[in-house]
């Protein structure tokens, strides 16, 4: 009998194992593990990696991110985002507006020094040169400054743990800011056209041109953070900084610059991106060619598609 016992435990027990070797195989916890939503940091990456690549729009939340993103619809997704980054940014964001401001003055006034006494263009050049200049370094400097920052310190990384698919996630990082650059925009048109005693003519297509240009101005400055090293990110930024201050036709017509850089501005997004602007500010004087609006589509979804991959490789 007790040879028969001692069969049966043993048998018993390597039921149990085998119960348990299964168990793990199949990914499904044993009678006495923690459920999933308490495994480790480990854990969750590791059943991340098993999401569908077509669905992998979350990295583990509390209990399971792919039901809670399948319970909240896009656009309530996109909502939530922005008032998060909203609320997140709430300290900094007046340190970018004032910043802004600072930028669109010292340009108006900067510049005027410079090219000392100048006609009704030279003017309205200047004039639309400070908020378009101000609105081009907070998308292409402080997004990817702040970003890489975000990524060294960790939030980054944990922001993305959040039941927000990928895309819902970058347009609302991208939409908060864009709205940080329509103060700087419209404070600096104003400066500039008290500076010159100068009346403008905004056309209806103003704002939401505004807004396009900043969205791609953001988005190549998030392209560099999430697609380069830290560092690297941040001197991508200032270099296109330095260009949109000295090299671009922004404070003045593009015939100025030699005809090599005149060529390869034909293809980077700076003077269409002047031209949106300043075409918005002063629709009597100005106008923006369909190659420009052509050309701002192509850049757009450039950097947002390798944003969204980026983005979709950190599962």
């Amino acid at each position: 009998m007790n040879g028969m016992t001692g069969g049966k435990n043993t048998s018993h027990a390597n039921d149990e194992r085998r119960g348990t070797g299964m168990n793990a195989t199949m990914g499904t916890p044993a009678a006495d593990e923690a459920p999933a939503e308490d495994a480790t940091p480990a854990g969750g990456a590791a059943q991340a990696r098993e999401e569908p690549r077509g669905t992998g729009a979350l990295v583990r939340g509390a209990g399971g991110a792919r039901a809670a993103q399948a319970s909240v619809g896009p656009l309530r997704q996109l909502g939530l985002m922005v008032q998060w980054q909203l609320r997140r940014q709430a300290i900094a964001a007046p340190v970018f507006i004032a910043l802004q401001l600072l930028i669109a003055v010292a340009v108006v006034y900067g510049y005027s020094y410079i090219m000392g006494d100048v006609d009704r263009q030279e003017s309205l050049y200047l004039v639309t040169a400070g908020p378009s200049i101000s609105v081009l370094v907070l998308g292409f400097a402080l997004t990817s400054q702040f970003v890489a920052a975000s990524r060294t310190e960790g939030s980054y990384g944990w922001m993305l743990t959040l039941p927000i698919g990928r895309l819902m996630f970058l347009l609302g990082d991208l939409v908060v800011w864009a709205l940080l650059a329509l103060p700087g925009l419209v404070v600096g048109a104003i400066v500039g056209a008290l500076r010159f005693d100068i009346g403008l003519s905004p056309t209806w297509w103003l704002v939401p041109g505004a807004l396009l240009v900043s969205l791609i101005a953001a988005s190549v400055g998030y392209a560099a953070a999430v697609l380069l090293a830290a560092q690297l990110s941040m001197l991508v930024g200032q270099i296109c900084v330095f260009i949109v201050m000295l090299f671009a036709p922004i404070a003045f017509p593009v015939e100025r610059l030699p005809q090599w850089v005149q060529s390869a501005h034909e293809w980077l997004p700076f003077e269409p991106m002047a031209q949106v602007l300043r075409a918005g500010l002063e629709s009597g004087d100005f106008t923006v060619p369909g190659r420009s609006w052509a050309l701002l589509g192509v850049w757009c979804a450039l950097t947002l598609s390798g944003v969204l991959m980026a983005l979709r490789r950190r599962r």
